[in-house]
């Protein structure tokens, strides 16, 4: 009797101990309390770039600017109307989405190409896609080349861990076309591989060719070839399984892209604010509980673009006409301007 109660015991234990231990593993890969701990901590902790002007850069006191770093300025203002409440945690390419996995960051901001495979393999969302982009080469303009049809034979710089080497892989097989690959682990160490001779070309997404070209001297030096090997649509990262934290990052973007669409601007908010238009009405607050539906104040959205911009306003004084890249809009036009760019409506 008493061999058998032990048994029994040990059972249950047993049992609860394996019940407990899966508990944690769904825990730790499914937690869906990311809004409560980010209000509890009093700060967005945002994964970016370690380093990529236009996008995401710190300067010489710490202070991070860029197109990504304002996405997240832009979340952390629709939930504590504050855009300086926010950790930036910078992030390699190879480490990015094991850190989104083990909670170091709340969201990766960082230039980081929504596909398939990634939300498949690492369990992450990518809920919209914040700039529409694809793969392309930059090379010395002394090699007089003006298509990447041209580049046969060529030595091609591309950073390890990322969708570029097998678009690369992909462009030259597809033409019949040979080369010799050149990886490296970390991007600064792509760049001065290109900078050294060691290659000819370098691939990366084009927006990232911009922001690099910054840092070797003189633009004319160097050319980016009109060619797109790929789509890269580029999009911010959280994990799956935490729904309420996915809405707030989605309509955060498509807030900023409505604002741009309906005229509404950070030096404009306030007329806004006494605007009869539906459509205004309800995406700034003064109509319906549109925010409370997402755990937010009413005015969630008219925050985010008081305390940092539309869609436009974001792009281009980070990337666009106001900056040192000038990267034309293109296919980032809203869908009315020519462009691609086309949020829900907030209703």
């Amino acid at each position: 009797m008493l061999k058998r109660t032990f048994r029994t015991g040990l059972a249950i234990g047993l049992a609860v101990a394996t019940a407990i231990a899966a508990a944690a593993i769904t825990y730790e890969r499914y937690d869906t309390k990311t809004l409560k701990r980010t209000i509890r901590r009093d700060a967005v902790l945002c994964g970016v770039n370690t380093g990529l002007p236009g996008f995401s850069i710190p300067d010489e006191k710490g202070n991070w600017t860029g197109f990504d770093v304002d996405f997240c300025r832009a979340v952390a203002a629709a939930i504590f109307d504050d855009p300086s409440k926010v950790t930036f945690v910078a992030l390699d390419a190879n480490d990015r989405f094991k850190e989104l996995q083990s909670r170091k960051v709340d969201i990766l901001s960082r230039n980081s190409t929504w596909s398939m495979a990634r939300e498949t393999n690492y369990d992450l969302y990518f809920p919209a896609v914040a700039y529409y982009d694809g793969a392309g080469f930059m090379i010395p303009a002394s090699r007089n080349i003006d298509s990447a049809l041209d580049l046969d034979g060529s030595k091609v710089c591309v950073q390890d861990g990322t969708t570029t080497k097998m678009h690369v892989a992909d462009f030259f097989r597809t033409n019949n076309l040979k080369y010799e690959e050149v990886k490296e682990p970390k991007l600064d160490e792509v760049v001065k591989a290109y900078q050294s001779g060691r290659c000819n070309a370098i691939s990366a997404d084009v927006s990232q060719l911009y922001a690099l070209r910054l840092n070797l001297g003189k633009s004319a030096d160097h050319v980016i070839l009109p060619d797109l090997i790929s789509k890269e649509p580029l999009a911010p990262v959280v994990r799956q399984r935490d729904d309420d934290w996915m809405m707030i990052v989605k309509w955060t973007m498509y807030a900023m892209i409505n604002a741009e669409e309906l005229g509404i601007t950070s030096k404009n908010i306030d007329q806004a604010l006494k605007s009869t238009k539906p459509d205004v009405m309800r995406l700034v607050g003064t109509e319906s509980n549109y925010g409370e539906q997402l755990g937010l104040p009413r005015d969630w959205a008219a925050r985010i673009i008081r305390h940092v911009g539309n869609y436009g306003e974001i792009y281009e004084r980070n990337v666009g006409s106001e900056s040192k890249l000038g990267i034309p809009r293109g296919i980032n036009q809203l869908w009315n301007a020519g462009g691609i760019q086309y949020a829900p409506p907030i209703r």
